[in-house]
């Protein structure tokens, strides 16, 4: 079975329809207008119009709230030009710059360029300048993909008088709410013969900061860019054997690689300039003068301080009817908030997202169970419960909620929704890729291998919420199984909770951190039965 659950709020709220008021700036203005126009604002005068105000710092919120990458390319003679053409360019929409790469081809000086760039991107901004034989991009003054190819010297890299040097720079900056980036050097150092010591300790200084950023030793991506008089193949090799044990701050450098998630890219020969956030981090004062950089690794790791939204934590707890009432406190704050001051305190971060979403609370449950004669058990389930709205008290739909149980707000979103019929789908894929179907006899396409996993049917689980009012389409639910397994026979109900529990590596979690939660009942989710059998080899005696 796999789950296509609700999607979580990066921020959470209820209601709060189109169309509020904000007392700031130039009066009253409609937050549509206000939206429209600061959506067509440069990122400088963005940034500084989303500290006018917290009704104009969410309506900034909204407007940049997924990530987002910006790109340009200058073919301009001049080096200067081109520099201010791609800034320009990239910074003509709002963004804000968690990193920046740049391009470059052998006319361009790399000190002075991250000098400018940095100076426009500010210092909390990692960049990584390289050069080597072309560059591809998006054209500023045509907005067409180009690839310049041109073999650049780079032992002469720094020679104005190079003949076969190459025009032009690319600058990527990129917005990625949820992680954090920076700049992680290989370095050589002159009195240090031993390679390996200075390798272990570049592959060292990735995994800790991964572990101060996201409490987890593997990041979730890195670029590396080496230099063309460095050997840096032992370093991307051991990079793929990273590995933890014991302890967060006790790592090993293991036999066995980083995890295939982690995506690892990057250029081996080649020149580069580049800032770290923190240099001190990696390189201390007493090697200072002593070294050379050899290589540079751009990391991303998840910023464990970034939660998908506000969690709470209940304080007082009733139960009225069929309903709890509760106020709650925002966690790491001691003020106690009543319904309305919970809401309020939502509405902020979901207004105007959807438009009239159902929205729930994800109440993270830790409960002893029993059954039986057998030992009792400390276990995590995440429970959702319908908000009905609230004024003295929050009131949400169910019990079960206890004082002290932490929750966090979810709504209905058709986009996240139909995202995550697709990871199924690819799911699903992986079970159709090592099994036959029943309906391959009727076509007589496919004869089955002995051992074989037959698939024979199906059913499926949808919430009442979705289907084509939900998705503005027909049959998204279905496709995942009809798409996978063609003719195989499929039923469902369309139901008012869906319940759910299978494989980790079929479902389909919100987030890493939910994984460590048991989820059986779901809101505004699909679940999938897949029915399947093994037939006996040819000759083998079956008895009942």
């Amino acid at each position: 079975m796999a789950g296509s659950p609700a999607t979580k709020l990066g921020g959470g709220g209820v209601g709060g329809g189109r169309g509020g008021r904000s007392s700031s700036g130039f009066g009253s203005v409609d937050e549509d207008v206000l939206e429209s126009i600061l959506r067509r604002l440069p990122a400088t005068t963005f940034a500084s119009a989303a500290c006018v105000s917290r009704s104009w710092h969410r309506v900034c919120g909204r407007i940049l709230s997924r990530p987002k990458l910006a790109t340009a390319l200058s073919l301009d003679p001049c080096a200067q030009s081109a520099l201010q053409e791609v800034v320009d360019k990239v910074l003509a929409e709002p963004i804000c710059p968690h990193f920046a790469i740049v391009n470059v081809g052998n006319n361009v000086d790399t000190t002075e360029a991250l000098q400018y760039i940095g100076s426009k991107l500010g210092a909390g901004t990692p960049i990584v300048i390289s050069a080597d034989s072309g560059i591809i991009g998006v054209d500023v003054l045509t907005n067409q993909v180009k690839e310049v190819e041109g073999g650049i010297d780079i032992g002469s890299y720094n020679n104005e008088d190079s003949d076969n040097a190459e025009q032009g720079i690319v600058l990527t900056v990129g917005f990625v709410p949820g992680l954090k980036v920076d700049v992680v050097p290989l370095l050589h150092l002159a009195e240090v013969n031993d390679d390996r010591l200075l390798v272990d300790k570049f592959v060292t200084d990735i995994m800790e900061y991964s572990v101060a950023v996201s409490g987890c030793s593997t990041p979730v991506g890195v670029i590396m860019f080496g230099d063309g008089t460095a050997e840096i193949k032992s370093a991307a090799e051991k990079l793929v054997g990273i590995g933890s044990c014991g302890l967060m701050n006790q790592h090993v450098i293991a036999d066995y690689a980083m995890p295939l998630e982690t995506a690892i890219v990057g250029d081996e020969k080649g020149n580069f300039e580049y800032r770290s956030v923190d240099k001190s981090r990696y390189i201390s004062a007493i090697v200072l003068q002593n070294y050379t950089t050899s290589a540079v690794a751009l990391v991303f790791a998840k910023d464990r301080h970034k939660r998908p939204g506000p969690r709470h934590r209940a304080a007082s707890v009733q139960v009225d009817d069929c309903c709890t009432l509760l106020t709650a406190r925002r966690e790491g704050q001691e003020e106690i908030l009543d319904g309305e001051g919970i809401l309020n305190d939502i509405r902020d971060e979901l207004e105007n997202r959807v438009e009239y979403p159902d929205v729930y609370i994800g109440v993270t449950k830790r409960r002893i169970y029993e059954v039986g004669a057998e030992k009792a058990k400390l276990m995590s389930f995440l429970s959702f419960h319908g908000v009905m709205g609230g004024v003295e008290y929050l009131r949400v739909e169910g019990s079960g909620i206890e004082s002290g149980d932490s929750f966090q707000f979810y709504y209905s979103d058709p986009a996240a929704a139909l995202d995550s019929c697709q990871k199924v789908s690819a799911r699903l894929r992986s079970l159709n890729l090592g099994s036959d179907s029943d309906c391959s006899d009727k076509m007589g396409s496919i004869v089955a291998s002995a051992g074989k996993p037959r698939v024979f049917g199906g059913f499926i689980f949808s919430s009442f919420g979705r289907g084509e009012s939900f998705f503005n389409d027909f049959n998204v639910d279905s496709s995942p199984f009809v798409e996978n397994f063609p003719g195989v026979p499929v039923a469902g109900i369309f139901c008012g909770g869906e319940i759910g529990r299978c494989s980790p590596s079929l479902n389909v979690q919100d987030s890493e951190e939910e994984t460590s939660v048991h989820r059986v009942c779901h809101v505004y989710s699909t679940v999938y039965l897949v029915m399947s059998y093994t037939p006996a080899p040819p000759g083998t005696a079956v008895t009942s």
